[in-house]
């Protein structure tokens, strides 16, 4: 039971009070100094002849009987029609002449309102490359230049620099190790991004690590000739995601939430030089102190030098 908080009985204390009206004070005197009704005293008395904290909670507010309620062999017609059919609440009101609005009501008391509550979730399907370098992913993220603190830490939105322009912060991160790579870049255009692209394979390369093939989404950046000639200058593949699925380059897109919780946003910044100069550091850590859930709790450079 879960008892008003301006509630002046709970359940002992209406034992109590019918414990002191057996005992001879009046019905009255005790409404009174109890701060209840006289009709209040009675019928917690009326429920409780001796005074037991038992029978003094509260009873359920739902009727004994529902005649307007739809009976159970129309309700189960109901339940059929959107499971195994997957009709619509009209098209099932129709059939059975009722109301669109008892339909409805129904539905959403079973959860099955909404079409994907009908099907099974697909099962999440995960994958990890065998060896360093073998699949690399890359992503872009943008974000806004930083004029003084912004509403992210203050909190006040009235008060924000407008215009002031993006900077886009361009990620690469080993499938097999989660090492990552990553630079702010002014713009997400294709020259600057194979730029990054030819910069993060001789990081890479300094590390031991050879890329074979590079997974980005199909942006435009990513889809123009200098990329592709550079990619393939330095000896690896380009594969694409599918289109609207996001889930394919999951570990850019789960390493750019980690830096925007981590780097972006986790301090007020002055100004966006001070951001960027924060990144390396933050990469330094990211890579060689912070532990990974997917890697069994070993930062990424640990996974690499046992994989070397």
């Amino acid at each position: 039971m879960n008892t008003h908080k301006l509630s002046p009985l709970t359940p002992c204390g209406r034992a109590a009070l019918v414990r002191r009206v057996q005992a001879g004070t009046p019905v009255a005197v005790v409404a009174r100094e109890v701060g209840v009704s006289r009709q209040t005293v009675y019928k917690w008395c009326r429920r409780s002849p001796v005074g037991e904290a038992a029978a003094c909670t509260d009873r359920s507010s739902r009727p004994h009987r529902s005649p307007q309620r739809l009976p159970r062999y129309r309700r189960r017609q109901i339940e059929r029609r959107r499971r195994r059919d997957r009709w619509s609440s009209r098209r099932i009101a129709q059939v059975y002449q009722l109301p669109v609005s008892t339909v409805v009501t129904h539905l959403r008391r079973v959860g099955l309102n909404r079409l994907p509550a009908l099907a099974p979730p697909r099962p999440v399907v995960r994958y990890e490359k065998t060896r360093p370098g073998e699949l690399v992913h890359l992503d872009i993220k943008k974000l806004g230049k930083i004029g003084r603190i912004g509403h992210r830490i203050h909190g006040d939105r009235r008060s924000r620099v407008r215009r002031i322009g993006w900077e886009y912060v361009h990620v690469a991160i080993d499938d097999y190790s989660r090492l990552a790579y990553a630079e702010v870049l002014p713009d997400e255009q294709g020259v600057g991004t194979a730029g990054f692209l030819a910069r993060a394979l001789a990081w890479y390369a300094a590390r031991g690590i050879a890329v074979e093939r590079v997974l980005t989404d199909n942006g435009g950046a990513y889809r123009a000739w200098v990329f592709a000639a550079t990619a393939l200058a330095h000896g690896c593949s380009q594969r694409f995601t599918r289109p609207y699925r996001p889930q394919t380059n999951g570990k850019a897109e789960r390493f750019i939430r980690t830096l925007l919780t981590e780097w972006a946003y986790a301090q007020a910044y002055g100004r966006s030089h001070w951001r960027t100069r924060a990144l390396p550091a933050y990469l330094t850590y990211y890579n060689e102190t912070r532990r990974h859930s997917a890697l069994h709790d070993q930062p990424p450079a640990a996974r690499l030098a046992a994989a070397l």
